[in-house]
């Protein structure tokens, strides 16, 4: 995802002069092309994500459309009251890049972990929140937000995500993707958990348990019909999701389907629990030590409608 990102933003940029993108010291293994060519475009800010952010802003006031960039949670933690105040609340062109999400930079520690980012991002006026699902999406992605007007957080993954789509999607800000068909259930997916939802899809067919997925890359605004048309039709809904379950796309999700009264008849949201991990080690070991891998998600699948049927 990084790299389709870095690759698309340069291409974009260098039909468009307003388009800026300012680091916080890091990435040069994907944005030098764009440092090199475009350097008029291009800004390190250095390890000083308030100053990344209090620029970006100036700039967009003054015309330009801004990504800032930075991995895991620095450029949304480190500097939150700078979006609140210099952004989202004067609805600035600034796009705030998010590189490892969730668990991606697993072997570093808490620290490095972006797992309350959605939440966080939902809950400011004026934010968009999108969170692709492979490499195609980042893409399409990356190109609807030079369009955008206002404030927004693109959350990617790191590196050597697998891409899910055989085709490029109908990509709109605001509406899920529909990537498997099914009857029984619904798996709604967001960011670089798509590929495992898909792959936990298959092994749940092969036991006759048809599930639809829908991929969430937009967190908000949610695409509310997709979500009431998936309860009414399919009556059962998982969300998920590398990220905590408080306040992310479960929570967003459940939002929508209680105040809809459109209730499905099982609700589950797989996801990080309420607690920072205690573990270390890479994404994949740490998925499958908190369940959120293919197989986590086929036995939470699996245990919770065998519950629902008691």
């Amino acid at each position: 995802m990084r790299t389709a990102f870095a690759e698309t933003l340069f291409e974009m940029a260098q039909r468009d002069p307003r388009i800026v993108l300012i680091t916080g010291d890091l990435g040069f293994g994907v944005v030098t092309p764009f440092m090199d060519k475009l350097p008029l475009q291009f800004v390190n800010a250095g390890v000083a994500e308030q100053n990344m952010t209090g620029m970006a802003a100036g700039m967009a006031l003054s015309g330009k459309i801004v990504f800032t960039y930075s991995i895991a949670n620095f450029p949304v933690l480190r500097c939150l009251e700078q979006i609140r105040n210099d952004l989202c609340y004067h609805n600035a062109n600034v796009r705030v890049v998010s590189v490892g999400a969730g668990l991606a930079y697993g072997s570093l520690g808490v620290s490095h972990h972006a797992t309350e980012d959605i939440a966080i991002t939902r809950a400011l006026p004026n934010m968009l929140v999108l969170a692709p699902g492979d490499p195609i999406e980042t893409r399409l992605a990356t190109r609807a937000l030079i369009d955008y007007q206002g404030p927004a957080y693109l959350r990617i993954g790191r590196a050597g995500e697998p891409t899910v789509h055989t085709t490029e999607p109908d990509f709109q800000i605001g509406k899920a993707i529909k990537v498997r068909e099914g009857g029984d259930l619904t798996l709604i997916a967001t960011g670089s958990q798509l590929h495992g939802t898909v792959n936990a899809a298959e092994i749940l067919a092969a036991s006759g348990i048809e599930a639809r997925v829908l991929s969430m890359h937009t967190v908000k605004p949610l695409d509310n019909d997709a979500v009431l048309r998936a309860a009414a039709e399919t009556g059962v809904i998982f969300t998920v999701e590398e990220h905590s379950i408080v306040g992310g796309l479960g929570g967003a999700v459940a939002e929508v389907l209680l105040e809809s009264g459109q209730r499905p008849r099982v609700f589950k949201r797989i996801g990080l629990q309420d607690s920072f991990s205690s573990i270390v080690g890479d994404q994949d070991y740490l998925r499958a030590q908190y369940n959120i891998d293919t197989a986590g998600i086929v036995k939470t699948v699996q245990e919770t409608l065998a519950l629902s049927a008691r």
